[in-house]
Order: structure tokens, then C-alpha cells, then sequence
């Protein structure tokens, strides 16, 4: 008899495969392989691939394909459709954030909203165009040697692990000509600032913004930063230093271990899509999308915003 997985046990099993290792993942989910096959073959995609976030999609949408649901007013779906295309809510921050708002609808019925939108507008606006295309990276521990007195990731202090408040994570979105704007979120809340470089991707005039746009967090709301090994971070002692704060860099090709800035910069990429020339963002153009993104509500927080929750802190 096929078992229903829950979204935790489709995500083992997305992990394990990576890894090539189907029996493991049934073990420690407490299902048989047969089971684990079959949710491969049902919910996957072509030539057996598997996709976690698809496969959950795929479950929920059929289990939902049964005759009696509510119909969803027209109201509603004007408001669905208005946070879809003018704020790029994904359908769970929609759904979430009107249940707080007394109106229930399902994010499953907003995918199927979507999916039945012959023009494709209401897919363009998610962030990622209803396609799930993902590359899993290995492990890398590096020594990097580009950055004089680089400290690792792996001397960070365990309380930093996402969930206390004044942690940071700091990267760039860069053009082929290399102009950059800055990226900070902190970890916590979600919240993140942004901001053009005048200077490019030159390490000390890059330093000098990240401790204009930091300094009123000095303190509670400045523990620590953690950034990649790119050269241009390379002025890390001289900002630690202005702000009393240790920065630390992650291994090579570890995206992962910063993933709030990465899924961040893939935000903002809705906005400022690869190939843009950067020197044709406009400063209020980059502060709208800064204000659009930080309104935006978080799963994780309880559908709440980033900016509700960054500023508990300082009401």
C-alpha cells in the first residue's frame, strides 16, 4: 500500500538521492524502498528525476482534485492576482498572509490558479517561473589564500546559527563589466539592505559602505558577519575593526553555508534579471526593490514581514 510522505520525508529522500542512495533514505524515513520507488516514479520528473518542492506540488495538487472544494471568489482571486503580479509573493506567502487576514484559500489552489493562466503572466511573476532546476554542490573546505588573515566559517561561534538576532551574511551581484551592488541580510529576520557601488568591486571603498549601512546595528544588531572568499572582501580586517565585529568566510564553492543571501540575491534577480548592466539601475530603483523584498511575508517567520520582525528589536 503507497504511503502518503510529508514534505520533511520528500526532502530526505531529494537529499539521498543526490547521494545515490535509495535504501538509506527508506530506512530513515521509516518506509520501505518500494515506497520510496514508487514516489520517484509518481512524483517525479522525467528520466527519474526528483525534485522535492515539485514532488510536494505534484502530491498536494492531485490529493486536491477532488469534487466539492469551495470555490474561491472572485475578490479573493483579484487579491491573489494583485500580490501575485504587483508584489511577487510566492503562492504559500500569499496563502499564509491572508489566513492572518481571516480569509482562507490554499497555496495548492493558488499554484492551480496559476497553472490554469493561459497568458503565463501569473507564472512570470514567481520568482522561479514555475521551473525547478536545481545544481547540488559539494562540500569544498578551503584555506583560501587570497584574503590575508581570512578567518573560516568553522571558527564561528555556534550561537550563530541563524535564529539569534544580529547575524549577518554579505555578497554581490556583479554584471560582466563588474559593476556590483552590494548585498547584507541578517540572518534572523530576513531584512536586508542594498545598495550600488560607486567604486565597483575595489575592496576598501566596498568596506567604507558595508560600515556606513551597518553602523546604526552596532551592538545587539551587529554580532557577526559571514561572506564568501572573493578578493573584493578582502578589506574584512579594517571593517571588523571600525565595527567591533569578528567577519567570517565560507568554504569554496559553499554557497550553502551563507543561503539566506543567496536566496536573497535570487529575489532581487526578479528584479534585476542576469545580463542587466547594473550602471543602468537607478538608485530609487534599487531602493523600491529593497523596500518591495522587505515587505514581503516569510514562511519562516510566521508570514509575518522581515521588516516586522527586524524592528521588534528597536521598538
Amino acid at each position: 500500500m503507497y504511503k502518503h510522505l510529508t514534505q520533511a520525508q520528500r526532502y530526505y529522500i531529494y537529499v539521498e538521492r543526490q547521494k545515490g542512495s535509495t535504501q538509506k533514505s527508506a530506512e530513515a524515513i521509516g518506509v520501505s524502498e518500494a515506497t520510496v520507488s514508487r514516489e520517484i516514479k509518481r512524483n517525479g520528473g522525467r528520466n527519474r528525476s526528483y525534485n522535492f518542492m515539485r514532488a510536494q506540488e505534484k502530491a498536494d495538487e492531485r490529493s486536491h482534485r477532488t469534487p466539492g472544494n469551495r470555490a474561491v471568489s472572485d475578490t479573493l482571486k483579484w487579491r491573489v492576482t494583485e500580490l501575485l503580479t504587483k508584489e511577487q509573493w510566492s503562492p504559500k506567502q500569499i496563502a499564509g498572509r491572508l489566513k492572518m487576514e481571516g480569509h482562507a484559500i490554499s497555496h495548492e489552489t493558488i499554484y492551480t490558479m496559476i497553472r490554469a493562466d493561459a497568458t503565463g503572466e501569473l507564472a512570470r511573476n514567481c520568482w522561479h517561473k514555475m521551473k525547478y532546476d536545481r545544481k547540488t554542490s559539494r562540500k569544498h573546505e578551503t584555506k583560501a589564500t587570497n584574503i590575508k588573515n581570512r578567518v573560516s566559517i568553522h571558527e564561528r561561534p555556534a550561537e550563530a546559527d541563524g535564529t539569534r538576532f544580529g547575524d549577518w551574511e554579505m555578497d554581490l551581484i556583479v554584471d560582466k563589466d563588474q559593476n556590483a551592488i552590494l548585498t547584507l541580510v541578517e540572518r534572523s529576520s530576513d531584512r536586508f539592505l542594498m545598495e550600488k557601488l560607486k567604486h565597483g568591486k575595489q575592496a576598501l571603498p566596498l568596506a567604507k559602505v558595508v560600515w556606513r549601512l551597518l553602523l546604526p546595528y552596532k551592538g545587539e544588531g551587529l554580532k557577526t558577519i559571514t561572506t564568501d572568499n572573493g578578493s573584493e572582501f578582502a578589506a574584512h580586517e579594517w571593517l571588523s575593526k571600525k565595527l567591533q565585529v569578528p567577519v567570517y568566510f565560507t568554504d569554496s564553492y559553499s554557497s550553502w553555508q551563507k543561503g539566506n543571501i543567496e536566496n536573497t540575491n535570487k529575489l532581487i534577480r526578479q528584479y534585476i534579471p542576469q545580463g542587466t548592466d547594473i550602471s543602468t539601475v537607478t538608485d530609487r530603483r534599487i531602493a523600491s526593490i529593497q523596500a518591495k523584498i522587505n515587505r514581503r511575508p516569510r514562511e519562516k517567520l510566521n508570514f509575518l514581514t522581515p521588516n516586522e520582525v527586524f524592528f521588534r528589536h528597536y521598538a
